[in-house]
């Protein structure tokens, strides 16, 4: 069925887009309720709908980690989703004058240079208007949320900084290439324009490289905890090794009081990688036999026969027994200890609570030498880990908004090797440039903010 062609005046459409920006700001605050109305403006400037179409898509993404994270109702996804339903059905819109004539002439020739600059450059100005709305709603709530909650803190990833310094000199190479064409020098434009390009790819490469860097430390953007509770070792397995119980203090496996050597600890990942898959058909199956650990059970010592672990009675264990002892095979694996996150507290990450440092002894969380109450153990073991998904929100939402401009960063290159581009004729080139040094700017402040708050 083909979509109809919808005719807005320029009123109509006003009335409209007050409308959902007030319900917005009702419902969604004031982050959300800053992108509508950017994209809003964008749409009565340009009367492109992509842009609208874009920046709702966006929206519905962020409204649903939001609704995910605090734990609120789904309603907070119905304005943009709303939205979205609406540009899809009317994808053919356009904005309009009473005069129907008057919006077909074309008046762009007849303007000064000076008043089409200064046109272009204030379209890129309510769009760095409404970017900085969006990341100032999750920076304030990133701030918010760590009030009065258990905050993780862990130095960023090295990949990071190599991507900041990819970006400022992405900016440099966007300004040189302005200063040559400026010249008339098309051949040094091509070439740092090229290089803007190809620099705004490795800051792409080396943002993905920091993700990954993290999910190896050990925070994870989704399912992350802050405290290890589901096959935490001692609740009802341990591991005797030569006759001796391993303990677990932190992340760190100890054996008569020593930390495990590498060797040693490889041995025993060797040994629990044989329960990590358990299926109701085939409990558990004795792969490789190792005399040196033992497993036990609530203080029991278990057995193997016929490929089955049994109780000292000569009874299976339970399934649900076999489902925890996979989740500590697999935290064993991964060299997880007390902790989601990999090193020492105090050392290579620091747990606070209510903007205070605590500290970690004998397996309990403890405030200046102190132990907290039962209550704030157990709270701690339920908290998520708020910070790092904060840390992943924040940094993707920049990184997406660097990946579409690479897309129109395409089209420069293209007319810089078209030969569009001239000392006399270069707005579009200056234009773009205030939106990428801006980003690149957005992302210093990103960078020192994680650093000194995070």
């Amino acid at each position: 069925m083909r979509k109809k062609n919808i005719n807005f005046n320029r009123s109509q459409y006003a009335l409209y887009f007050a409308i959902i920006t007030l319900i917005s700001l009702i419902f969604n605050g004031l982050m959300s309720t800053g992108q509508f109305l950017g994209a809003g403006i964008f749409y009565f400037l340009t009367e492109s709908s992509n842009i609208n179409f874009l920046v709702s898509f966006l929206l519905l993404a962020i409204n649903y980690a939001r609704c995910k994270e605090l734990g609120l109702s789904p309603f907070w996804m119905l304005i943009p989703g709303a939205h979205i339903v609406f540009l899809f059905k009317t994808k053919n819109v356009s904005v309009s004058s009473d005069d129907e004539n008057w919006r077909k002439k074309d008046f762009s020739d007849e303007l000064s240079p000076e008043v089409r600059e200064k046109m272009r450059k204030n379209l890129v100005y309510v769009g760095i208007f409404s970017v900085i709305m969006l990341f100032a709603g999750f920076t304030s709530a990133y701030i918010v949320s760590m009030g009065d909650s258990f905050w993780l803190k862990y130095p960023l990833p090295p990949a990071f900084w190599i991507s900041t310094a990819i970006i400022v000199l992405s900016s440099i190479f966007f300004e040189l290439g302005i200063f040559y064409i400026k010249k008339g020098n098309s051949t040094l434009l091509k070439v740092f324009v090229v290089l803007t390009f190809l620099s705004g790819i490795g800051f792409v490469v080396f943002q993905m490289k920091g993700y990954k860097q993290l999910v190896d430390f050990g925070a994870h953007a989704v399912n992350n905890h802050i405290i290890v509770t589901e096959g935490r070792y001692g609740d009802y397995f341990e591991v005797k090794y030569e006759g001796s119980f391993i303990e677990v203090d932190g992340n760190k496996y100890l054996h008569k009081g020593k930390e495990l050597p590498a060797a040693q600890m490889k041995e025993l990942q060797s040994f629990m990688k044989q329960f990590v898959e358990v299926k109701r058909d085939k409990k558990s199956v004795l792969q490789n036999s190792n005399n040196k650990f033992e497993l036990y059970y609530n203080n029991q010592p278990l057995t193997f026969s016929a490929g089955n672990l049994l109780m000292p009675d000569g009874k299976e264990l339970e399934y649900v027994d076999l489902l925890r002892l996979s989740q500590l095979s697999v935290n064993v694996k991964d060299g997880r200890g007390d902790f989601f996150v990999k090193g020492e507290m105090g050392k290579d990450f620091q747990l606070f609570f209510k903007g205070k440092e605590l500290q970690y002894k004998n397996r309990e969380l403890q405030m200046n030498g102190r132990k907290l109450s039962k209550y704030l153990q157990i709270k701690a073991m339920d908290t998520a880990d708020s910070a790092t998904s904060y840390l992943y929100i924040i940094t993707f939402l920049h990184l997406l908004h660097i990946a579409v401009t690479l897309l129109y960063m395409i089209r420069v290159t293209i007319h810089s090797f078209s030969g569009r581009f001239t000392a006399e004729e270069n707005l579009t080139l200056r234009a773009s440039a205030i939106f990428w040094h801006f980003l690149g700017l957005l992302w210093v402040y990103l960078l020192l903010f994680l650093l000194f708050i995070h």
